[in-house]
């Protein structure tokens, strides 16, 4: 008997992680419902920052050139006393990763908006449904049956799917449906965060500045769309109760020199930082993503961004899975890979957080920069430097000697007609072995390739630009970027997955990696 299915995926929550969710599912052609609480976007602007990582992203979506005409470039991060001594900077170098800075301010609610309005494009493959609570998550061998209630009415009503992506948030009903606790600490200091609306240019307010100190370290940072910000801890004897009216909010800015001249104050909300992860970001059918799953401290910029790349790399896999172009055991890597890179950009924060409270010993502060000598990879600070895969469907040791696990650079390269365009835009979107200027199908042995050849991967040499391409599949590296790049880890050839990072190389074995064993 055929079972119906009112959508392949449903999502609960439709903020950014739920709202990316849905584009990357819809770019594969899955259809998905939404199930959002709340019948506007949340005014408050959380998150501050995106990177050169989450703009690949976007690109693969196919919406980053609608972003970044919302966003706006991010200059440095600098660490700084009350006595303008500068503690720490980090600048951002050009991108490896695309023709982007490295990292952008954004205004929350403006970016979130048109990424909304770039899932409304896909037609009938997403259905949003605002003004409904999720109330209940019933799973089976087939799929998950979901009950939400309308705030307004409060009549219910049942979605049927074949997978839920929970994406609703630190609060997360999906996850406590599903039994699975949210381990980790909650710092007892309340802070307050003020947005602003800027009125004149002063002097470095392109800076995001930490200011550090003991008893008030604040966070100082442009957003985008002519808005600022301030994150100032309350003292403890300070409380919400304090800060009831704009007239309280003053002196706080007016005691860091910010005056009625430089700003308006638009809004200001409360918080505390949370360094918390569940316990497994699984229940069958059933996946955690986003804040759902793990929160962290502002300071790395990085919960929001977080989310995102969970729910693409979940739903290119689940995509995939869902047209049989990939068994369900897949669906056991997405937590194998994800959950390291959230718990990183966690320990980062509080590691970032003890500098911005003065915590942090000079010796620590020295340690946190240090150029470690005789690598392979240039180093960069962790804050920016390229991301990495630590575990998963991947094959070959991983380390800085190491090509696997890392995120293939994305130079501009030319085809064999003379097309000049991303590196990403040339290779589509599936699974693609890259050869430097070696035919890496030959590389393999016909077992090998008939692996490749299931996972439907295409076969690319990347030829210099000083030599004749030799196939109609051939690239050419323009910048000048990807065959010194291969050559610096003494590779002949990768194996790139759909998210861009390299599964295996010749050095360790081209083999297609082997699933996760707790698969």
């Amino acid at each position: 008997m055929t079972q119906h299915f009112d959508a392949d995926v449903a999502i609960v929550g439709y903020g950014p992680t739920g709202v990316t969710a849905a584009l990357t599912l819809a770019k594969h052609g899955v259809s998905v419902v939404a199930i959002e609480r709340d019948a506007d976007i949340y005014p408050r602007a959380r998150a501050v920052t995106v990177n050169d990582w989450t703009m690949r992203i976007f690109q693969d979506l196919g919406v980053h050139e609608r972003i970044a005409k919302v966003i706006e470039p991010q200059r440095a991060l600098r660490w700084v006393t009350y006595d303008g001594t500068e503690i720490m900077r980090v600048e951002h170098p050009p991108s490896t990763l695309g023709a982007e800075p490295r990292f952008y301010n954004i205004y929350q609610p403006v970016m979130e908006a048109e990424l909304r309005a770039c899932a409304e494009e896909h037609g009938d493959l997403v259905d949003v449904r605002y003004g409904a609570e999720v109330t209940g998550l019933a799973q089976d061998a087939d799929g998950v049956t979901v009950t939400a209630t309308d705030t307004a009415t409060g009549r219910t009503s049942t979605v049927r799917a074949r997978y839920v992506i929970g994406a609703d948030g630190g609060g997360s009903a999906t996850r406590g449906m599903i039994g699975v606790p949210l381990l980790g600490d909650t710092l007892d200091v309340q802070w307050i965060v003020i947005d602003c609306r800027v009125k004149r240019w002063w002097p470095d307010r392109d800076f995001l500045t930490f200011w550090s100190d003991q008893q008030r370290p604040v966070v100082d940072i442009a957003l985008s769309a002519g808005n600022h910000r301030w994150e100032i801890p309350l003292k403890p004897h300070e409380t919400e109760a304090d800060f009831a009216t704009e007239a309280d909010v003053w002196p706080l800015l007016k005691a860091m020199g910010v005056t009625t001249e430089d700003v308006s104050i638009h809004q200001w909300a409360f918080y505390r930082h949370h360094s918390r992860m569940a316990d497994t970001w699984r229940a069958g059918r059933i996946f955690l993503a986003g804040d759902a799953a793990h929160l962290m401290p502002p300071w790395a910029g990085a919960g929001m961004q977080t989310g995102m790349r969970d729910v693409h790399n979940l739903g290119w896999k689940l995509a995939r899975v869902l047209k049989g172009e990939l068994d369900e055991t897949w669906l056991d890597t997405y937590e194998a890979e994800r959950r390291p890179n959230a718990a990183f950009y966690t320990g980062l924060a509080v590691q970032l957080g003890r500098v911005i409270k003065q915590e942090a010993t000079p010796e620590e502060i020295e340690e946190m920069n240090r150029v470690p000598e005789n690598t392979v990879t240039p180093f960069e600070p962790p804050l920016i430097a390229p991301p990495v895969l630590e575990a998963g469907w991947i094959r070959g040791p991983v380390g800085d000697a190491g090509v696997v696990g890392r995120m293939v650079p994305q130079p501009i390269a030319g085809d064999t007609t003379g097309r000049m365009a991303r590196l990403d835009d040339l290779l589509g979107d599936g699974f693609v072995l890259l050869g430097a200027d070696v035919a890496p199908a030959t590389l393999l042995t016909p077992q090998e390739r008939a692996r490749w050849d299931e996972l439907g991967a295409r076969y690319i040499a990347i030829r210099p630009r000083t030599a004749y391409t030799q196939g109609p599949d051939d690239l050419v590296d323009l910048d000048e970027v990807l065959l010194p790049w291969l050559a610096r880890y003494g590779v002949r050839a990768v194996a790139v997955r759909p998210d861009r990072f390299v599964a295996a190389a010749d050095v360790s074995g081209l083999a297609a990696p082997e699933l996760p064993a707790s698969a």
